[in-house]
């Protein structure tokens, strides 16, 4: 694993290790999206121990090899020879580069590319930015808030909006 490597500023985090995965040194990786389509393309992972969070706490590692295995990606990691190896990466945070995600078709998007973005509705009021996503397992959902509120008082002032082509118009 190579350590002096300077990092991409456009690192996203895209999961969490949880532990090993058989003897051979590969890794479990929870990831948090339901598709890991980014996960499994990507031939560079950035690792982050969870109590650092750092650039100087990154370190880049190549991805030999990944695939679906239930809800967790199983990956070989360059370097990572044994269980024992795979077993110290526990709790480890998963980033890759946002220029290694997969292309979406046009009208896809990457919950990451929306968050931010001004909410307005049809009348040209404007209901906040979008904070956050969550999955309800039937739609996604936008998480809209004024910028200035505070992340431990986002439950109480924002607006849940389904993402879906009934209230989103563009």
């Amino acid at each position: 694993m190579a350590s002096n490597t300077p990092a991409p500023d456009d690192l996203v985090q895209v999961g969490f290790i949880t532990g090993a995965f058989g003897l051979q040194g590969w890794v479990k990786i929870r990831p948090h999206s339901a598709t890991a389509d980014a996960l499994l393309s990507a031939k560079t992972f950035w690792l982050e121990a969870p109590s650092v969070s750092t650039q100087a706490g990154l370190r880049v590692v190549k991805s030999l090899s990944a695939k679906v295995h239930g809800e967790d990606v199983v990956a070989r990691l360059d370097g990572v020879e044994d269980r024992n190896a795979s077993e110290a990466l526990k709790g480890t945070v998963v980033k890759i580069s946002r220029q290694l995600f997969p292309k979406l078709p046009d009208d896809e998007f990457y919950w990451l590319d929306l968050i931010g973005l001004k909410v307005i509705n049809l009348q040209g009021e404007n209901l906040g930015v979008v904070r956050d996503m969550m999955d309800n397992g039937a739609q996604s959902i936008l998480r809209v808030a004024a910028a200035d509120v505070s992340d431990a008082e986002l439950v109480k002032h924002e607006r849940l909006i389904p993402f879906v082509d009934h209230f989103v118009k563009e």
